[in-house]
């Protein structure tokens, strides 16, 4: 019994730096055995084997496959060579047929250990396999990053004949990526991310006139990411089989890895997040986007992303929240149901998610529904196909982590995969047509391009009015240029405006901004409000500031509507009045900053971020401390645009600007939050008079930051070097060696180790869990260690999470605080506890215990020996300084 009860006790006595579980996702069904396998969260009827383990058997990470036209794959080591593998059918006895794998040796390779690989992309076409190297040259692999055609000359099904089609320079995480045969099996299309530079081209479907186009304050990332990096951010390319002619398609993404083409021929994106940003009002989060020829999405870099909403760039059709998106692929050739072959599978490596995005015709473009299809803790997704059998093949893997190669299947994987009815009404197929009728004018100039796109620059479907702009740039300015200063339709004449900006000399400043003076503002939507401010923004920038007789006018034109119930337009108001030098812009914000409160819809992903924190310990726990504390966006925007801000400045709105900074200061963002709230607050204190200057510096926080971090004066951080601590290693160390111990150091590293945050000891520390000041005279050492190393052993229910289960077949996973008659309340994020989600207790299904721990594991891998032994003695001191641990023996 004394046994029984003290693993009971265990969890409750063990500190948990930790956070709450809020995983919401489908109700699986287990189906097959094995680790491996078990972990797997699968829909109903769907079935998983493991095939083959890369890592275990010394082949490497795996992060790109493509099957050949046997029905072989073939897949690439993110850091090495390429593999062939014959995979038994489905239903084989797997103890009789054994999976069959090949390391490939392609053309000569005597000049290096590696004859090909390292590719993020694989594709077998046209009798070859096209290989994306994602490498710099070294001694190890000669070739560097650019597309790559083998083939088999000479019938020995071996392949002896390597070109370089395009060589590329770009590598790495962010380098060159995923390569997809086009719908009508005639091209390659290929997808980079936005540190590979853009090649030379034979054709632009997007016209080559990008700039950052953004006149809100510049601050690059103040950690350094990508800060050299310019428009058009990552693309995507196509070429024949040959390599001879090569276009850009679609550009203006972070890092997409991945895209693929759906049964109506359409092109789809899969870009990646910045997760630094977490939390500013320029962060996007990972998002899938209908990405039509000529589609620019707006990444720059920095804070100077662009808005969904802005004209001259097309939304995502559906946001996903935090992530890595490793893979996009149709699975409408799979063997399951109908609802799962019309649309997408989405692939996220940092909290190995699989997302079916069902794809719903709207206008010319789609809507989308979405739901977990599968999940694992760990599964790092890496690639994933359709296989000529309609299984879904998929890989784990990355950055040399164990590598897996699985399958899925539906039932026994006999359902049908032949064409689908179309689902598309006669108005879809007509609007459908009519945007690609004009994309066809992105290329030589068309004398016809006018006359069909100049009407539709007001059509009601955003695809299709950016498509006729798009048609419209690609023609001769000379011929549209007077017929767009000339016009009296009001959306036309705003949309051709962006054209002109765009395209225009900088002679047309004054007819250009007169013409857009003379829209009726309040006759327009508010989407056609943010174009037209758009519009102003552009021809500022691209044209020049206005003169002063314009400056006056434009200022009085603003002003009219400035504030503006609507974020989205004040934050264009605010910039573009900041900009050209108006007056009136620092008051109105300043009334503004304190009060300004965030759309709670914008960016809104399909995954609540709370949802996340413990699908990866790593990623979670920033976001868990995010949610704590979600810094203001739309405040933020404000501050920043007025860093620039001269004239309109008065002794008290200066002190409450920057009283704001200091403020600011106490939120939590992402990893560049500290160091752009900085950055804008030094540019703003270039504008104050020497003699103020040290007054605004001391005011803003200065004594607040260091190298773009918070100072902590009363926290220091562990030096390492850290390990992944077991029990029996960290018994080694500890065992009869906590004598003489630091106090203040273990007291530091409970507060570094976030055990302070959800503790107590001596009265001090958070209350999310037990308090821990009487844990040394209960608790052995190796009992404490057990319940921090290895948490989930035995979980008391005092601090266990509970799963809900719903009516919907999801279910949610929170620590239950209160309810009332119809609703239940949990907490999600020990950081913090008072933020509640609601249940519906109609919804509720079945209520039950989860296995996982609220506690992480892993949150002592930074402390070295030394800092592990001062935070063991302050555990088992419960925090008085005076105890025997913290005496010296010699004395």
């Amino acid at each position: 019994m004394k046994s029984n009860r003290n693993r009971s006790v265990k969890l409750c006595i063990a500190f948990s730096l930790f956070i709450l579980l809020g995983v919401s996702f489908t109700t699986f069904q287990k189906i097959n055995p094995g680790p491996k396998v078990e972990k797997l969260k699968l829909l109903p009827d769907f079935k998983a084997e493991h095939l083959y383990s890369p890592s275990e058997s010394k082949n490497g990470s795996w992060v790109s496959m493509t099957f050949d036209d046997k029905g072989r794959m073939i897949a690439s080591d993110q850091n090495g060579s390429l593999y062939r593998l014959q995979i038994p059918p489905i239903g084989s006895d797997t103890n009789q047929v054994k999976i069959k794998v090949e390391k490939l040796v392609v053309g000569d390779s005597a000049q290096s250990k590696v004859s090909m690989g390292y590719a993020h992309g694989l594709l077998y076409a046209f009798n070859s396999l096209y290989v994306m190297v994602n490498h710099n040259s070294d001694d190890k692999f000669k070739k560097g990053s650019g597309l790559y055609r083998l083939q088999d000359t000479d019938g020995d099904d071996q392949y002896d004949k390597v070109t370089q089609l395009k060589s590329l320079s770009g590598e790495g995480e962010h380098g060159p990526h995923s390569l997809v045969l086009s719908p009508d099996k005639k091209s390659i299309y290929m997808i980079v991310g936005n540190y590979t530079d853009l090649p030379k081209l034979d054709n632009f479907r997007l016209p080559n006139t990008w700039q950052e186009d953004n006149a809100l304050a510049t601050i690059k990332d103040p950690n350094g990411h990508a800060t050299d990096r310019f428009a058009p951010g990552a693309f995507v390319m196509k070429t024949d089989p040959e390599g001879k002619q090569w276009e850009l398609i679609t550009a203006g993404y972070r890092n997409p890895y991945d895209f693929a083409f759906n049964e109506d021929g359409e092109m789809f994106v899969y870009d990646g997040d910045m997760e630094w940003d977490f939390g500013m009002p320029w962060y996007k989060p990972t998002r899938i986007s209908h990405s039509p020829s000529g589609s620019e999405f707006g990444w720059r870099s920095g804070n100077t992303n662009w808005s969904p909403a802005y004209p001259d760039n097309l939304p995502a059709i559906l946001n996903i929240g935090q992530g890595s998106p490793t893979n996009l692929i149709s699975s409408y050739n799979a063997r399951f149901p109908e609802k799962y072959r019309r649309g997408l599978l989405a692939f996220d490596w940092t909290f190995g998610i699989i997302y079916s995005v069902q794809l719903i015709p709207d206008g010319s473009s789609y809507k989308t529904k979405a739901e977990e299809f599968l999940s694992g803790q760990p599964l790092p997704l890496t690639d994933g196909v359709i296989g000529p059998d309609g299984a879904l093949y998929f890989l784990t893997g990355g950055r040399d982590l164990e590598s897996d190669l699985y399958r899925v299947y539906y039932g026994d994987n006999s359902l049908p995969n032949n064409e689908l009815e179309s689902k598309s009404s006669p108005a879809i197929l007509e609007a459908r047509n009519l945007r690609k009728q004009l994309e066809e004018f992105q290329g030589a100039a068309n004398p016809e391009a006018i006359k069909l796109a100049w009407p539709n620059l007001k059509n009601k479907d955003r695809f299709i009015r950016y498509a006729a702009r798009i048609a419209v740039e690609h023609q001769p300015v000379a011929q549209w240029q007077e017929k767009a200063l000339s016009e009296k339709d009001p959306i036309i004449l705003l949309q051709s405006m962006v054209a002109l900006a765009r395209n225009g000399s900088k002679e047309l400043n004054s007819r250009m901004l007169n013409a857009l003076m003379q829209i009726n503002y309040w006759s327009l939507t508010e989407a056609q409000q943010v174009d037209l401010l758009r519009a102003f923004e552009l021809t500022v920038l691209r044209t020049g500031k206005p003169s002063p007789a314009d400056q006056l006018k434009l200022s009085k034109y603003l002003n009219a509507y400035f504030p503006a119930k609507s974020n989205e337009i004040n934050r264009l108001m605010t910039k573009v009045l900041v900009y050209i030098g108006d007056a009136q812009v620092i008051p109105k914000t300043m009334a503004l900053i304190n009060i300004a409160k965030d759309d709670e819809a914008d960016q809104k992903g399909i995954t609540s971020s709370s949802d996340l924190i413990l699908k990866n310990p790593q990623y979670g726990l920033d976001i868990a401390k995010t949610l704590s504390k979600t810094p203001p966006a739309q405040q933020i925007y404000y501050a920043v645009a007025l860093s620039e801000a001269k004239k309109g400045w008065t002794p008290v709105l200066r002190e409450k600007y920057f009283k704001w900074f200091y403020n600011a200061f106490t939120y939590k963002g992402g990893n560049s939050y500290i160091g752009f709230i900085d950055e804008a607050r030094k540019m703003a204190l270039k504008n104050v008079s020497k003699e103020q200057y040290a007054h605004f510096n001391k005011l803003s926080g200065d004594g607040l930051v260091a190298n773009k971090q918070l100072k902590l004066a009363d926290v220091t951080q562990p030096k390492g070097p850290g390990r992944d601590w077991k029990l029996d290693d960290a018994m080694a160390v500890v065992k009869d060696s906590l004598t003489g111990r630091d106090f203040k150091n273990g007291k530091m590293m409970f507060a570094a180790t976030l055990c302070s945050s959800c503790h107590s000891t001596g009265g001090e520390g958070g209350s999310v869990g037990p308090d821990l000041t009487n844990l040394g005279t209960r608790f052995t050492e190796k009992d404490i260690l057990e319940s921090i190393i290895s948490p989930s052993k035995v979980i008391s229910d005092q601090y266990a999470a509970k799963v809900y289960n719903l009516k919907d077949g999801s279910s949610i996973l929170g620590r239950f605080k209160s309810e009332t008659k119809d609703k239940i309340f949990i907490s999600q994020n020990p950081f913090s506890p008072q933020t509640l989600r609601e249940i519906n207790k109609k919804d509720i299904v079945v209520t039950s215990v989860s296995k996982l721990s609220i506690m992480m594991p892993g949150m002592i891998n930074g402390l070295n020996k030394e800092e592990l032994k001062d935070l063991m003695a302050y555990l088992i001191s419960g925090g008085n300084k005076d105890n025997k641990v913290f005496k010296s023996t010699g004395k």
